[in-house]
């Protein structure tokens, strides 16, 4: 665990930031979570705060980014959407933790058996809704290896369009963001995606969406 939210995130490199999360997960996973002084936390970072990654993830009740890395206060800039979606105000909102609170690593996370993805998947658009889904669609419409029962009953297609989901807000991110390009491209931060399994509880990161 990161425990020291003010002290040494200076000099860790952002895959030293995947190997935190990597080795906190397994904790989570493995029922070894540790124990952490949150009261004491809450009183050093009072006045600043140094999370060392910033974690786009879904708003599921089930999936909360701190508990399943096993970290505690101070350590994760997170932002919760559902559907994981790189909208104008979470890149916004990552771009602020990585250019001014100095975050080493961006994180987007999905999870499995996600209701805004079966809602993209359904073509489902009530109310603001809509405004989710129309950023997972494109998920959606980019898998074609299932022909037959296209919708969120078919747990295949579900699962490739969760990771489809991954790859196309990371590459919304990209494409739309000058900051977090320009940090990349210097190497002062790294971008990775992956998947949490509700089931297992495990996070596996995809290796074609690990950008150093």
């Amino acid at each position: 665990m990161y425990k020291h939210p003010l002290d040494n995130r200076e000099k860790m490199t952002p895959k030293e930031a995947l190997d935190i999360l990597i080795e906190g997960n397994h904790r989570f996973v493995n029922d070894l979570v540790e124990p952490v002084n949150h009261r004491n936390l809450a009183s050093i970072t009072k006045n600043e705060q140094r999370p060392f990654a910033g974690v786009l993830s879904c708003s599921d009740s089930r999936a909360p980014t701190e508990l399943i890395f096993d970290q505690a206060l101070g350590s994760i800039f997170s932002v919760r959407l559902a559907g994981n979606i790189a909208s104008n105000k979470a890149i916004g909102s990552l771009e602020f933790a990585c250019k001014h609170l100095g975050s080493k690593l961006v994180v987007v996370l999905g999870h499995t058996g996600c209701g805004a993805v079966k809602a993209a998947c359904d073509n489902f658009e009530e109310g603001h809704i809509g405004e989710i889904t129309s950023l997972i669609k494109p998920a959606v419409n980019l898998e074609h290896t299932v022909t037959e029962l296209r919708n969120s009953k078919n747990i295949d297609f579900l699962a490739k369009v969760c990771k489809l989901n991954v790859d196309m807000q990371i590459r919304r991110m990209l494409s739309e963001s000058v900051i977090l390009t320009e940090l990349l491209d210097q190497k002062k931060i790294g971008l990775v995606g992956g998947i949490y399994d509700l089931d297992t509880a495990q996070v596996s990161f995809i290796a074609d969406d690990m950008v150093f």
